[in-house]
């Protein structure tokens, strides 16, 4: 076994591969609305994260992840593997001294941005090489070692001077990588390989901080993953195997990670494990321009929210983190084209349509002159004039409801519209034959953009009732 720098071949593979592979290493990096002091950014780095061996024995995260999976390898098959993950970077901040000298702060003012303390994450990788026929039986193991590293950054002003500076500080982290192989009974040549990421960090947690989450954190693997190519054969699909394979499949352990197949659809010679469940051969949507780091959200939402940030939320969001700072500018700059392109895409219909991957317009496909449904294209229906009975009135544009939301259950913030009044704007009818209220809420400031694009909220009829001073 081998750490040299991968073959041209596999690092072309696996640079495609990292594009998925880098979102799960960011994923969840910094929240919207991008600042060190929003409580969402105050408990960071859920997934993934391999703690030391003395913490995780204090707490419920994990030191290890182990992925199985099968595979199919030729003859002389190499397996080349990257581990990646976030190695913790504690910044601290200082002001310059009169005297020549720094004093720690808890912020520091500039003209485009506020400073503050914040644990970067710097990238790290490990890389391995082995053939596969050394990794039958108890397999081979590839010890690493992260070292601590600190580093200071002078901070200038617009002139020029210097008016403080930034120590960053990380820990020494150790680990290991163990790879095996079982061949199994029956009659293809199928092994299960099984692949197990450690950390062997001897840190032991201070005395009386035993549940100090924080102060593990640097000596932590951080949204740990790991990339797999075979040079010749290729891994079968715990998503979708083959028949044959079910049972093997269903055998396979997969602990705090999970393996898909990644890379160009219609390869099998490439595998992702992740600490976060994906499909196969997962994607960065087309429309995506750069990465948020809030993937709980939409990026149309995140980038009119970040966008409609005051300058003082922003100026703090750019000193919080030099990815913040980016999502900032992204916002900022985001051509009004573009942000319509984040306004919905529908790809499951291409299967059946036989339109090309691609934006309208862009590359020569038509958009439809009606959409797939529209109620005011059928003669028996008329969202401006249909009327609807609700509690015994007629009820139609125009009427003012009050909210009842709760029987359906489905949007748990339309609770928090309980009792509100609000107008009625059309009643339309799905395929399905229900009927639903689309409403804009009274008093939302928002009510006439809202109106303009046609971007309602919907109740059902037995979730409103009439308001008192309707006529």
């Amino acid at each position: 076994m081998t750490a040299p720098a991968f073959a041209p071949e596999t690092e072309e593979r696996l640079a495609l591969a990292r594009q998925v592979a880098d979102a799960v290493l960011f994923e969840g990096y910094v929240l919207y609305p991008y600042r060190a002091s929003a409580a969402k950014n105050r408990l960071r780095w859920q997934f993934g994260v391999l703690v030391p061996p003395a913490w995780g024995a204090e707490c419920e995260e994990h030191d290890f992840q182990h992925t199985e999976c099968l595979i199919e390898p030729r003859a002389d098959a190499v397996l080349a593997v990257e581990v990646r993950f976030l190695h913790a970077r504690r910044r601290t901040v200082q002001r310059a001294l009169p005297d020549g000298g720094f004093e720690t702060v808890p912020e520091l003012h500039l003209d485009d941005r506020v400073l503050v303390p914040w644990d970067e994450g710097a990238e790290e990788r490990v890389e391995l090489v082995a053939p596969v026929a050394q990794l039958a039986g108890d397999g081979i193991e590839f010890p690493f070692l992260k070292p601590a590293v600190e580093d200071t950054e002078p901070v200038l002003d617009a002139t020029g001077r210097t008016v403080g500076r930034l120590i960053r500080r990380s820990a020494e982290i150790t680990g290991v990588v163990r790879l095996s192989t079982s061949e199994l009974d029956g009659p293809y040549r199928v092994s299960r390989l099984t692949a197990v990421v450690e950390n062997t960090t001897p840190w032991t947690p201070p005395e009386g901080h035993a549940a100090d989450r924080d102060a593990a954190l640097p000596h932590s693997l951080v949204a740990t993953h790991l990339l797999m190519a075979l040079s010749a054969g290729s891994f079968l699909s715990l998503t979708d195997p083959p028949e044959w394979a079910r049972s093997a499949v269903a055998a396979c352990r997969n602990l705090h990670t999970w393996p898909v197949l990644a890379g160009e659809p219609g390869r099998a010679d490439l595998v992702l494990s992740s600490p976060i469940i994906l499909e196969d051969h997962p994607a960065i949507a087309p429309e995506s321009l750069g990465a948020l780091y809030d993937a709980t959200e939409i990026d149309e939402i995140l980038a009119l929210r970040t966008a409609a940030l005051t300058d003082a939320e922003k100026r703090e969001a750019r000193g919080t983190d030099e990815r913040a700072a980016a999502v900032i500018d992204l916002a900022d700059s985001m051509p009004a084209e573009v942000l319509e392109r984040l306004h919905g895409a529908v790809r499951g219909l291409r299967e059946i349509t036989g339109e090309p991957e691609g934006f309208p317009d862009e590359f020569g496909v038509a958009r439809p002159e009606t959409p797939w449904w529209d109620p005011a294209s059928d003669a028996g229906f008329d969202p401006e004039q249909d009327r609807v009975m609700v509690d015994g009135r007629s009820v139609g544009k125009g009427s003012r409801v009050e909210l009842r939301p709760g029987l359906r259950h489905t949007d748990a913030q339309d609770l928090f519209l309980h009792g509100r009044t609000a107008t009625v704007e059309a009643v339309l009818h799905d395929v399905d034959g229900a009927v639903h209220l689309a409403v804009t809420v009274d008093g939302d400031p928002g009510a006439d953009i809202r109106r303009e694009q046609g971007r309602y909220l919907y109740f059902q009829p037995d979730e409103v009732a009439v308001a008192e001073d309707a006529p």
